[in-house]
């Protein structure tokens, strides 16, 4: 597919077939992410892949507030049915000590002398790859965050260590195109593009 056609595909797919996802596309989606850029080539990023119809449960279980569980709306039902999960993780130490190192010219690990957290903004590009290899591959994808509160419960049912955040979560599956659970693009106009760009200073 041309990259043009996958950036224009790209949705957030809120619903799933019964059909499972071959093997072999998990991996190319995880190949692709860890191609992504990290700030000094820290790479502080990991990647927890659930394919196991039980590890899948169990994420849900753990993700889930339970007020929600107990009555599960049609975006919740919707997500539940994709076959596949993968949680993309930054650790932030891990940058703190790459920019201490030699080569950096800093001699702490001083979280004040970072403008905005790219341990975070590299995982979201990684999470990035996912989303248009999964176009690319024939499948549907959606990142979404992880409830407020819920984190440790994740981290409980998966042994995630401490020094990884989970920034989301994404669901990988084959598109279920009768039922899809229409999202906030549906009552919202994408902006056009001279509403955002500014070239040379900023106007408007």
């Amino acid at each position: 597919m041309e990259f043009g056609e996958v950036v224009r595909k790209r949705r957030m797919v809120r619903r799933y077939s019964s059909a499972p996802v071959d093997g072999t596309s998990v991996d190319r989606l995880l190949r692709n992410a860890v191609r992504a850029p990290s700030a000094g080539h820290t790479q502080g990023w990991a990647f927890l892949v659930l394919e196991q119809r039980a590890d899948v449960d169990l994420f849900w279980e753990a993700a889930t507030p339970p007020s929600r569980a107990a009555e599960p709306d049609p975006w919740l039902r919707g997500m539940r049915s994709a076959p596949v999960v993968i949680v993309p993780l930054s650790s932030k130490g891990a940058y703190l000590d790459r920019y201490a190192e030699a080569d950096k010219g800093w001699t702490d690990r001083d979280e004040t002398r970072w403008p905005v957290p790219y341990w975070h903004v590299d995982a979201g590009m990684a999470s990035l790859l996912i989303l248009l290899t999964s176009v690319d591959e024939g499948l549907g994808a959606c990142f979404f965050g992880i409830p407020e509160g819920r984190v440790a419960a994740l981290r409980a049912a998966f042994g995630v260590p401490s020094q990884y955040t989970p920034v989301g979560a994404i669901t990988v599956g084959h598109a279920d195109g009768a039922g899809q659970v229409r999202g906030s693009a549906a009552t919202r106009k994408r902006r056009l593009a001279d509403d955002v760009i500014h070239r040379g200073r900023w106007s408007g």
